[in-house]
């Protein structure tokens, strides 16, 4: 095995303040399942073997003669020190300092807000955040790193700290490839010297690991008057793709503990799928809906983790983004292909005809194992809390499955709000409909309260008519992206000009049309004083209980999340809403009786500022509005 030999140098850095915070969590708080630690260091050593592999395709001499890539755990109880030694790719200084010393990449700072105050909870969370490393601390006093980078031109380094705030840095004369860690335990931790100790932390959570994980074995005792056998290297764990072995010869608990170790969560998966692919291209898949949505599942990130892609078993890349569409970003697993070139790119990948199979063919699969969840009422609804917002999203970005969506997500109406089962499905809506009625209608809101009294609920209160209450950010997205579901078109009951004559009983249709008549002068009245805010004043057929609500046309954005986005600081189109009135209310009828046309003004802008705010608007004038209130009460009492 080669070696580098350069002067040694020492500097000494102080932790990045994050890291900082980090390191007394490990040191103080996560005390109540120190085993992870070793968990987290393998892991990291398998990473380095990966990368070292897949460089390898286009570069065989960073092998430097020795492929025979290993993770080896040495004991030395003597000492009190444990190491996790891996041959992989290694780092340079520069990546020992950005990697270690400040983590800027990693989820440092979501970590720390994620801490629940459980220590055994939150020492399940440290994989997630890339913060694995650090998890040495929990058991040393001080923690030695010594690593030099595969076909480097660069001196090895030597990395120490006791976690207190600084480390240093040192370059050696020479060192093997790959990465050494160095735990100097502390006194209460002899339990990580046993090697029956090492072994069942690596059986419980590394037993999957593709490289194999050597150890010295304990040697056989010798028989009387023979010498001490020395002790051998041996395996200790399997070694082997789990994905590649049939079956029948897996538990559901392998299938769990797989999950854990791939997906760095500590609960349990809520289903998965493993399936072997034959004919014109073979692969085989393993994949794994999660009970709980990953942290960062909201976030933009350019790369985003969850499906692995292997090629005849060798790691090549995380390829979710190819493999799946990202409204299915939240799955986990692999897919290992027989048929792809082992030296593919991202690039190449991009434009793999039979990448694009495999991607339709993992999609369907995916959607296929959450119908099949949705046969569960009680699982589906706890599935769906999680990750509901992010399947709407395929309706917008998958044309080709919308269908299958459609009959897939879930949603609350105004009838299911008053049942013990609060979800329902648009086929069980369609089912409900009344006799006469040729849509589904549907409400975008900001939250469940402002659904449920909004103004323009009052009709279909009334006539018991089910509306749709969407309160997703997603949503107002969504529908305006979908038109119908089963030949029934979908129609917002705060947009457009709503014809509910169809549904409603005669006398109500003709008490519309006579108070349209009657108001007639105090909509003229009202347009003249709300020209520069209103495209026009009608009476409407939706209020009974509220005075005014404000409408906008078919295509706009509703507005609670015009409000939402300006507050962002987008810019938003203008355009004037029409402000509907209900004449049989009490207010509308004291501004009607308003002779003087100054006081008429203050009530009819008054009127429309409430409107306006209880659609979830922003007041260009707050002030303005609290006076005009404020007037108009005083008023009253006098």
């Amino acid at each position: 095995m080669s070696a580098t030999t350069a002067e040694s140098k020492s500097t000494t850095h102080a932790f990045q303040a994050e890291v900082s915070q980090v390191l007394n969590l490990m040191i103080n708080s996560l005390y109540s399942n120190k085993e992870i630690f070793l968990r987290e260091l393998i892991a990291n050593a398998s990473d380095a073997c990966d990368k070292l592999r897949f460089e390898a395709l286009t570069n065989d001499s960073l092998f430097e003669g020795d492929q025979d890539l290993a993770i080896t755990l040495e004991i030395d109880e003597d000492a009190g020190v444990l190491r996790i030694i891996d041959n992989g790719i290694g780092m340079t200084e520069e990546e020992v300092i950005s990697n270690i010393g400040t983590i800027a990449r990693s989820g440092t700072r979501k970590f720390v807000e994620s801490m629940t105050g459980d220590s055994r909870k939150d020492s399940q969370l440290i994989g997630q955040f890339g913060v694995g490393f650090y998890s040495a601390f929990i058991v040393a006093d001080k923690v030695v790193l010594s690593t030099r980078k595969a076909g480097s031109d660069e001196a090895a380094v030597r990395w120490e700290s006791d976690g207190k705030g600084e480390y240093a840095i040192e370059t050696l004369a020479e060192h093997p490839r790959g990465t050494v860690v160095e735990l100097h335990l502390g006194k209460d931790e002899s339990e990580f010297l046993k090697s029956y100790r090492i072994r069942s932390i690596v059986s419980k959570y590394s037993d999957f690991i593709a490289f194999p994980i050597r150890m010295l074995a304990d040697p056989a005792p010798a028989e009387e008057g023979e010498e001490p056998l020395a002790p051998e290297m041996t395996v200790i764990n399997q070694a082997t793709a789990l994905w590649a072995r049939p079956k029948g010869e897996l538990a559901d608990e392998d299938y769990q503990a797989f999950y854990k170790q791939l997906s760095n969560d500590f609960n349990d998966a809520a289903s998965w799928s493993h399936n072997r692919v034959e004919g014109n291209q073979a692969y085989t898949t393993l994949l794994y809906l999660p009970s709980k949505a990953p942290y960062d599942m909201m976030s933009n990130r350019e790369e985003r983790q969850g499906l692995k892609l292997y090629i005849k078993r060798m790691f090549i890349m995380d390829a979710a983004e190819t493999l799946l569409p990202n409204y299915l970003r939240f799955v986990r697993g692999v897919v290992d292909s027989d048929d792809l070139p082992l030296n593919v790119s991202r690039e190449l990948l991009q434009d793999n005809p039979l990448l694009s199979k495999i991607r339709s063919a993992v999609t369907k699969r995916v959607l296929g194992m959450i119908e099949k969840l949705s046969d569960d009422d009680e699982a589906f609804a706890t599935f769906w809390k999680e990750f509901g917002s992010v399947l709407k999203e395929g309706l917008v970005e998958d044309f080709a499955q919308r269908e299958t969506l459609l009959k897939l997500i879930r949603m609350q109406t105004t009838q299911t709000r008053k049942t013990d089962e609060p979800w329902t499905t648009l086929a069980d809506y369609v089912s409900r409909m009344k006799p006469n009625q040729d849509k589904i209608y549907y409400l975008t809101a900001d939250s469940m309260q402002a659904a449920l009294n909004s103004p323009h609920m009052g009709i279909f209160d009334k006539n018991d008519i089910e509306v749709v209450l969407l309160t997703d950010r997603v949503d107002e997205w969504m529908m305006g992206h979908i038109t119908d579901f089963d030949g029934k078109p979908f129609q917002s009951i705060a947009k457009g000009d709503l014809d509910l004559n169809h549904l409603v009983d005669e006398d109500t249709r003709k008490q519309h049309e006579a108070q349209s008549k009657a108001s007639e002068s105090l909509v003229e009245r009202l347009k003249a004083v709300l020209d520069d805010k209103v495209e026009d004043v009608r009476v409407s057929s939706r209020l009974t209980d509220s005075p005014a609500c404000i409408v906008i046309s078919e295509n706009e954005m509703a507005m609670h999340l015009q409000a939402m986005l300006k507050q962002a600081g987008h810019e938003m189109p203008g355009s004037k809403p029409t402000l509907e009135i209900n004449p049989q209310h009490a207010l509308v009828q004291l501004i009607d009786g308003q002779t003087d046309e100054d006081s008429f003004a203050e009530w009819a802008r008054l009127i429309f500022d409430q409107a306006w705010l209880s659609e979830g608007g922003q007041l260009e004038d707050p002030a303005g509005f609290v006076r005009r209130q404020n007037e108009r009460m005083m008023s009253i009492g006098q």
